[in-house]
């Protein structure tokens, strides 16, 4: 006997619809990355609809009282098989049409360092759409992993806050304190990437403040030149390093 689960075909497709507080931010900014419209009615409601490579978008009216601001109104996760192509399409298309990434606000992107798994960008309504590479592990250990001990655990824990619960500042506490406690007898690469991280999470916060001291710190540490490169890759933009770790050459 044929039953109903015997006739479903395994080729359904998911189409997330997300609140939208502004069609015409959304429209400009999704055009601006490359996405085709193919779908736009503002009245008598909205309805707005987006694609690009294999999917798809679709935005409906808001609720109101909906804060874009709150960052929680909604989102969805798009699995991919490299992530990092996307991440360079998305920067293109940015540089191309806001002449820099957006990192801060709304819209925006996420950093992405290489070898990362996933990366976010938030769109004019608050929305967090995910880009995850299939391949990314299971299972994440918040609190760095049981395997690392020192300043290589709070070094993970960091990485894990940044990449999985994209929290900076949560990154930014953990590495400061764990700096503080594990520093001084942490191998000097480690101390190296600490610093680096520290680099770049004060820039990305806008507290700049104590840059200086540690890039001071940063470039007063003997490193190779396997380690020099190893602290340039760990941060998403090498630059922000680059008053402290100058080019040997």
């Amino acid at each position: 006997m044929t039953t109903n689960e015997d006739r479903v075909q395994p080729n359904e497709t998911t189409v997330p619809l997300l609140h939208c507080v502004s069609p015409e931010e959304t429209l400009a900014f999704w055009r601006a990355l490359g996405f085709e419209v193919t779908y736009e009615q503002t009245k008598p409601y909205v309805y707005l609809a987006f694609q690009w490579s294999g999917f798809a978008l679709h935005y409906g009216r808001a609720p109101s009282g909906v804060d874009p601001s709150a960052e929680n109104t909604g989102g969805c996760l798009v699995m991919v098989d490299a992530v990092a192509a996307y991440h360079a399409a998305f920067t293109d298309a940015m540089r191309g049409a806001y002449g820099k990434v957006l990192g801060r606000g709304l819209p925006r992107m996420t950093r992405y360092r290489p070898g990362a798994s996933r990366f976010s960008i938030v769109d004019p309504s608050g929305n967090t759409i995910i880009f995850i590479q299939r391949d990314e592990p299971a299972e994440v250990e918040y609190g760095g992993s049981k395997k690392l001990q020192g300043l290589a655990r709070v070094l993970d824990n960091a990485r894990i806050l940044r990449e999985f619960k994209m929290d900076d500042r949560a990154a930014f506490r953990a590495l400061n304190s764990g700096r503080r406690r594990h520093g001084d007898n942490a191998p000097t690469v480690e101390q190296a990437l600490a610093l680096a991280g520290l680099i770049e999470l004060s820039v990305a916060l806008d507290e700049l403040e104590r840059v200086p001291d540690w890039g001071t710190r940063l470039r007063a540490l003997p490193l190779t030149e396997q380690e020099r490169a190893r602290v340039l890759g760990a941060v998403a933009d090498p630059t922000v390093l680059a008053s402290w770790i100058p080019d040997p050459s």
